[in-house]
Parts: structure tokens; C-alpha cells; sequence
């Protein structure tokens, strides 16, 4: 049996082809049944005469919507039928995978349950055309990234997810047994990425799963994420590191709106613009005066930092003054920052990093880091950080280390902003959260 994809039934007119997909829709009236299916590719209209076979129509009548089936029969050109002016006229049906009914969710209903809901029948709520093209997305995106990577000479690594001491300040670790000791999930693959500087790899990249044991309930937070991340050797400052971000986002949003920006247009009503270099860059003490100015006050525990309300209040003022939906936050404080992040000579109570906020909303944290161990060994001492369960990665810097930076990204957070999805749920295969370790 050779299998044609829904999308490709134009060229086959006139001829016999055998198609696979789940049923969407049945109407069985009198004399007629009317089969919809659906792949990956599209809908199709099946069309049956119940009198040419009694005994096929009574299969047909007895299917459960969603039901997987492999039907048989000529492709016929119907320009009364709306989906896409074809029919298939049915000769052989057989049922793959029978359906039960009721199904405790329909993906073809016109209303959707609520996000926890449609989380607890996450396969079923992947069934819309909507969440399986979002993963086309997902893979057109990673796709841009890695391409942007292989042509400014970066080099992949993997680095390990189980970690024998924390891999940043201590805090929303997840702590495992580890034989007769204890380990901890990679919060950040960030102290290998610097050991590869270390190295003298110059250049690197890491997509893969991290950890934060992190009790929020927000539209935006995942206990488990995939990391996009990338780490430079040999820069001046934390802005080298934002002129290579910025030049990656920009490629990889022309990227997906080539491959797919006409569907995004058509299933998400978003019209994907490549953001405009420079992306426009305000301090920490810019923004906390621009707070000011537009009346928003941050929470008092917030001092040093930006809650998503402020986040956002500054994007709108962005958007006013620069018409961009990209805007970096710099210079952040050192009590915000963790111990590794390079300071300002000038101003040692400020530290080379940076945020990106795209659309209202932090997807990227980055920094210049601090490569000279005495000064690092101070910081940690600074941050009431004991050396000992962090010399492994202090003695990356002991015996000569390049001048380095780089940042992490979350993937899911991307994708939702680039969608603009309401909830970081809608933008990731299966959610993670305090209270959800299932399906």
C-alpha cells in the first residue's frame, strides 16, 4: 500500500489512492455518509453510497469521531465541496484504531475546555491543526538557530543534566539520590559552557532540557524547559554578546516567516516582522526613571529589579519612542545578579548583563562574565558562597581563561512570544509545573 498525503490529492485526480488519517466528521444521512479525514496536511471530504455496500455502511455508521481509518477509493474533482474542491468517492475502508465515544475531549469543538483541562488530554488537544503546526514552527525555528551557529563557526556540546554540587547561587534546585550521595538537576548548562572557553572552544551552543525548582504559577514558568544557549570568547563587553543575539533573532525570525509566515498569518492572525537591528538598549537606571516618569510603581521587594508588570509598562514606552518590540535592559545591579557576572570597573555595584524583552516579556537573561578567579573567588566570598562546593568550576579560570559572555533563552518562551500565545502552556509539547507531572 503506497499512502497519499491529504495535501498532495490535487495531483491525483481521476486515479485510485489510499489515504490514512483520523475522522474528523461523519454525517450519515439516509442514503449517503460523508467521511471528513484529516492529516497532517490538510482535510479531505470521503464520500459513500450506503447502497453499493450495506455491510461497509454499517462499519462506517459505527465509527466514534477521531477514529483512525485507511480508506480506498478515486479522487474526484467537486468544486461544490468547500474542502479544497475535492471528494474521494469510497471503495475500501478499514478501521486502525477505533475511537471511544464520548471523547473526554474534542479537538474539533469550536469552544475549548480550560488550559488545565486540555493539559490533562494533552494528545487529544494536540490533534488541532493549530498545536501540530506550532511544533512546525518549533522545528523551523531551532532549525534557523543551528544554521545561524554552523555559519559563525560555533560549536555544539551536550553538557551533563545531573550536577554534584548547584550550577548557579543554591537556590530552586531539584536535589535526586544519586547512588550514596546526592545530586542536582542543571539549573543552566552555564558553568560548562564557561569550562568550554576554559577550553578554548571560542564558540558554543547548547539546546537541551534544564531544571529550575521554581514554585510559580504564572502564564510564563516552567519547572522544566528546553535552553537555547551560547557562549563567545574573546569580547570587549556584554554588548558583543548582544550584537550576535540580536543578529541571531533577526535571521531566525526571517527564517520562520519564510519557511511558514503565510500559515502563521492564516492559523495564529500574526504577522511575523523580522525585529529591525540595533534592538534599542536601556539601563537598569534608565528604566527605573522611565517607571517613574509613566507613573508605574514597582513592588518595594523588587528594589534593583523589574516585575512583569514594569516589564511590559517599559515595552509600551519603547514601542512609543523607538516603534520596536525588542528592547535589552543592561547594567542590572550586583544584588540581582549572580556571582559570576562581570561588574563595571567604573561602577563595581553594576554588572555587565542584560535581559531581553520581547513584547512585554524577559526571554533572555546574558553577561559578560568574570574570567579572573581571584576576582571571582572575591564575588562568590561577596555572595556567602563557600568555595568548596564550586572549585571545580573556579579552577576552569586558574591556569588562563579568554574573556567570555553569553546568555540563556527559553525556547517554549520564544515560541510563545513569536506567537503570541496567552499561556507558555500553549508553547511547549508537555508542561511542566509545581503541581503537574503528568501525562
Amino acid at each position: 500500500m503506497q499512502r497519499t498525503m491529504i495535501g498532495n490529492l490535487r495531483e491525483h485526480i481521476g486515479k485510485k489512492v489510499t489515504i490514512q488519517g483520523f475522522l474528523q466528521t461523519l454525517r450519515d444521512q439516509k442514503k449517503m455518509q460523508f467521511l471528513i479525514l484529516r492529516d497532517l496536511t490538510g482535510l479531505v471530504q470521503i464520500a459513500n453510497w450506503k447502497a453499493n455496500d450495506p455491510a461497509l455502511a454499517e462499519t462506517i455508521s459505527a465509527l466514534g469521531v477521531e477514529s483512525v481509518i485507511t480508506a480506498t477509493g478515486t479522487v474526484i474533482d467537486n468544486p461544490i465541496v468547500k474542502l479544497g474542491g475535492l471528494e474521494i468517492q469510497l471503495e475500501t475502508l478499514s478501521i486502525d484504531g477505533q475511537a471511544e465515544s464520548p471523547l473526554p475531549l474534542n479537538p474539533n469543538a469550536d469552544t475549548l475546555p480550560a488550559i488545565d483541562f486540555r493539559m490533562d488530554w494533552r494528545f487529544l488537544d494536540m490533534r488541532r491543526p493549530q498545536v501540530a503546526f506550532l511544533f512546525k514552527v518549533q522545528t523551523a525555528l531551532e532549525m534557523a538557530f543551528r544554521e545561524h551557529w554552523r555559519d559563525n563557526d560555533f560549536i555544539e556540546i551536550h553538557s551533563p543534566k545531573l550536577m554534584g554540587s548547584p550550577s548557579e547561587s543554591g537556590a530552586e534546585l531539584f536535589e535526586v539520590q544519586y547512588f550514596e550521595t546526592k545530586a542536582y538537576l542543571a539549573q543552566s548548562p552555564q558553568f560548562y559552557k564557561q569550562m568550554a572557553m576554559a577550553a578554548g572552544f571560542e564558540r558554543v551552543f547548547e539546546i537541551g532540557p534544564v531544571f529550575r525548582a521554581d514554585p510559580s504559577f504564572t502564564s510564563r514558568h516552567m519547572t522544566e524547559f528546553t535552553g537555547i544557549d551560547m557562549e563567545i570568547s574573546y569580547i570587549d563587553t556584554h554588548d558583543d554578546v548582544m550584537k550576535v543575539l540580536e543578529s541571531q533573532l533577526n535571521y531566525v525570525y526571517q527564517r520562520v516567516k519564510e519557511i511558514h509566515g503565510d500559515a502563521i498569518q492564516e492559523l495564529f492572525g500574526v504577522e511575523l516582522r523580522p525585529p529591525t537591528l540595533p534592538f534599542p538598549r536601556i539601563s537598569m537606571a534608565q528604566a527605573l526613571e522611565i517607571l517613574k516618569e509613566v507613573g508605574y510603581h514597582l513592588p518595594p521587594e523588587k528594589k534593583g529589579d523589574v516585575d512583569p508588570g514594569g516589564e511590559r509598562a517599559l515595552a509600551d514606552w519603547i514601542k512609543r519612542a523607538y516603534n520596536h518590540d525588542f528592547f535589552f535592559l543592561t547594567d542590572w545591579p550586583i544584588a540581582v545578579r549572580p556571582f559570576y557576572h562581570m561588574r563595571h570597573a567604573e561602577n563595581p555595584s553594576l554588572t555587565k548583563s542584560f535581559d531581553l524583552i520581547a513584547n512585554g516579556t524577559e526571554i533572555v537573561t546574558g553577561a559578560q562574565r568574570e574570567h579572573r578567579y581571584d576576582v571571582l573567588l572575591r564575588q562568590a566570598s561577596e555572595k556567602g558562597l563557600h568555595p568548596d562546593p564550586i572549585q571545580f568550576y573556579l579552577d576552569f579560570f586558574r591556569y588562563g581563561c579568554p574573556p567570555h559572555g553569553g546568555y540563556g533563552m527559553g525556547l517554549s518562551r520564544l515560541l510563545m512570544v513569536m506567537l503570541n500565545l496567552p499561556n507558555i502552556r500553549e508553547a511547549v509539547y508537555l508542561f511542566r509545573g509545581p503541581n503537574r507531572l503528568h501525562p
